[in-house]
């Protein structure tokens, strides 16, 4: 993408860079030791819902204690990334992905027009925090974290949570348990808009491999292969530098926003993974990123026919900011590499509570002015349910 008014700062390029190195290891280190945000934190963070879906996510994301706002964000885009078209070849349907036996038991008007439609994703929010509270009362008497063991009957079902007294030893419900508890982070808002957050000491190492990159020519697609000629593209390039530090992140640059904590323009760290987006209230419009370095620029492969360069971060389309974790990279769902549809979590078993009565449901918030914002459509995964097919982002 072209970064409209961003410009080179030839000038300046210099400069900036003669303190890089300097202001990383000092941003980098300086904050070490802070406490990270809490998965269970009640508001979710600006920027990281479509704003059309901000209310329902948080009125019905307190339905009970087990789950959280941040906690039903991150489940219901590991199911399909909000996509309120989600369907897939098994039959799970709509934003939380639900089976046409199952929607019927659980199925709640979210919005108040007097329907419970699967498709309509004010109802599949509502939907999703009833059942995960059912599933929540059903293995109640389990010992353990309670939210861990909802999950796990989310995933593998209330039987086999029962019968293990927790967690089941399946790699499926295990990793399913845990990305959804890391990922939740990168949804929760700081306990006050001031809050620090932990800065990773790899990410001198990433930026210093970005800077080995400068002056090389973009490429669409590019990821550095040798048949490439060693060229990026904005996520091609963010990815390659966060490989050399031992931290996976996803092809896609608005999947790369969940990749952590979102720290505030003023909490900017070097090293830190900054987007832009072309509809600020919504993430899915993301389509650019690079690697923040200090000063208010950026390292970034910006637009065909340019070279990875500095530039300025703070254009109209600045969306804002991830500090990439470990845990919140890996616990980042996969795409389909033909449809671009993320792949749902696998299921070992049938997830159903074996006690179908809904909790009580607070007041149905009311639909926002705003539409939904349509939702590209795909084939879906082969093997399970299926995302949005959004393929956008890549830079």
């Amino acid at each position: 993408m072209v970064l409209r008014k961003a410009g080179t700062a030839a000038a300046a390029a210099g400069v900036v860079a003669f303190g890089f190195l300097g202001l990383v290891t000092i941003g980098t280190y300086a904050a070490s030791g802070t406490p990270q945000q809490s998965a269970n934190r009640s508001a979710l963070s600006p920027g990281t819902v479509p704003a059309a879906y901000q209310d329902a996510i948080q009125k019905w994301g307190s339905l009970c204690p087990e789950i959280s706002p941040p906690m039903l964000a991150a489940q219901l885009y590991q199911e399909s990334g909000f996509d309120p078209k989600a369907q897939s070849p098994v039959g799970a349907q709509g934003m939380a992905q639900f089976m046409p036996d199952t929607w019927p038991v659980y199925a709640t008007d979210g919005d108040g027009d007097g329907r419970k439609d699967v498709w309509n994703p004010y109802d599949a929010i509502a939907t999703a925090a009833v059942y995960d509270c059912a599933l929540a009362k059903d293995v109640a008497g389990v010992p353990g974290d309670p939210q861990a063991n909802m999950l796990a009957a989310y995933n593998a079902g209330p039987y086999a949570v029962t019968k293990n007294r927790g967690v089941p030893p399946y790699k499926e419900t295990q990793g399913y348990v845990r990305n959804i508890q890391a990922m939740a982070r990168s949804f929760a808002a700081p306990p006050t808009p001031t809050a620090p957050l932990e800065v990773s000491p790899q990410s001198a190492a990433a930026i210093y491999f970005a800077q080995t990159k400068l002056g090389t020519p973009y490429l669409w697609g590019g990821d550095g292969a040798p048949w490439q000629n060693g060229r990026f593209d904005c996520s091609g390039l963010t990815v390659a530098a966060f490989q050399t530090v031992g931290i996976t992140l996803p092809r896609v640059a608005n999947d790369q926003w969940y990749a952590g904590p979102h720290p505030s323009r003023d909490q900017l760290r070097p090293g830190d993974l900054v987007f832009f987006a072309t509809d600020l209230s919504d993430p899915r419009s993301i389509h650019h990123v690079g690697i923040y370095v200090g000063g208010g620029y950026m390292i970034n492969a910006p637009h065909t026919n340019a070279v990875i360069r500095y530039d300025k971060i703070d254009t109209k389309e600045y969306f804002g900011a991830t500090r990439v974790t470990t845990d919140g990279a890996q616990a980042l769902p996969s795409r389909n590499n033909d449809s671009g549809a993320i792949n749902a979590p696998s299921r070992p078993g049938a997830t159903a509570p074996t006690t179908p009565a809904a909790p009580a449901t607070p007041a149905a918030p009311a639909r926002p002015a705003v539409a939904a914002p349509p939702a590209p459509t795909g084939p879906g995964r082969p093997d399970g349910p299926a995302g949005t097919a959004g393929t956008t982002g890549t830079g």
